[in-house]
């Protein structure tokens, strides 16, 4: 968001192909969806409420979606972040654009994810707003581990993992070698793995998925420097059944 002619643009152009978005430009959404919009202020609520919903739809579907646009008043950015709450990015690179009364009209925001100033090439500001949300997993920092067959990779498995990362950051999610040693267990490594990370792209850079023997037992000393412990669930998620789960796939193959 931002005023006209400050970058808005070039920064979307920039970030589409590096996130894989999909990108809503507001010209191009108005001559093609939007026509019968002007520009007074309840038909810019009424475009920012659509850019919205729009963008809703393809975040629903697992991608990115990026809304260029001016978004001048608060009412505008509320209606456009009535579905989801929104990474904002302010361009603020420009005192004033060259329409009078959008400058008039504009406010700026009080509460923006990244403000973008004059200082800085597009590339520069479009590399932080990557490293922001797609971070990349650093085998340094702290790490839960997770132990498990994931036959196959369920909602129990993933609330139990997103609860892991909320906790300690990042997850290693170690997926042990048991295909095919009974019916329980019919996925290969990289089925169960495309499953994964599939169902945690939400935390994409925040985990990794490494195929480990068939661990049976685990054994501690003293002083081992990590903690074991147990994450309770809800009593719905913690019946989420892997059997189920198969069953399913099962008739779907």
């Amino acid at each position: 968001m931002g005023l006209p002619t400050a970058g808005k643009t070039t920064l979307a152009r920039l970030l589409a192909p590096r996130l894989n978005a999909v990108h809503f430009n507001a010209d191009e959404v108005r001559n093609n969806i939007n026509r019968e919009l002007g520009f007074s202020e309840a038909d810019r609520i009424e475009h920012a409420r659509r850019m919205g919903w729009l963008c809703d739809q393809v975040v629903k579907a697992g991608c990115f979606a990026i809304a260029d646009f001016i978004c001048p008043t608060p009412a505008a950015r509320a209606a456009f972040a009535a579905g989801a709450a929104p990474f904002v990015i302010w361009v603020d690179r420009i005192k004033s654009g060259p329409y009078d009364d959008t400058n008039r009209m504009f406010v700026p925001p009080e509460h923006v994810d990244l403000r973008v100033t004059a200082e800085g090439s597009p590339e520069f500001w479009a590399e932080e707003v990557v490293r922001r949300l797609r971070p990349i997993f650093d085998p340094r920092k702290p790490t839960a581990l997770f132990l498990g067959r994931y036959q196959p990779f369920h909602d129990g498995h993933k609330a139990l993992i997103a609860a892991g990362i909320e906790r300690v950051g990042q997850a290693c999610i170690a997926v042990r070698d048991t295909k095919g040693i009974d019916d329980k267990n019919p996925f290969d490594f990289e089925y169960v793995r495309a499953r994964i990370e599939h169902g945690l792209k939400e935390f994409q850079g925040r985990f990794v998925v490494v195929s480990v023997p068939n661990i049976t037992n685990i054994f501690y000393g003293r002083d081992v420097g990590y903690a074991v412990e147990r994450i309770d669930l809800d009593a719905a998620t913690e019946k989420v059944s892997a059997t189920e789960a198969r069953q399913k796939l099962s008739q779907i193959r």
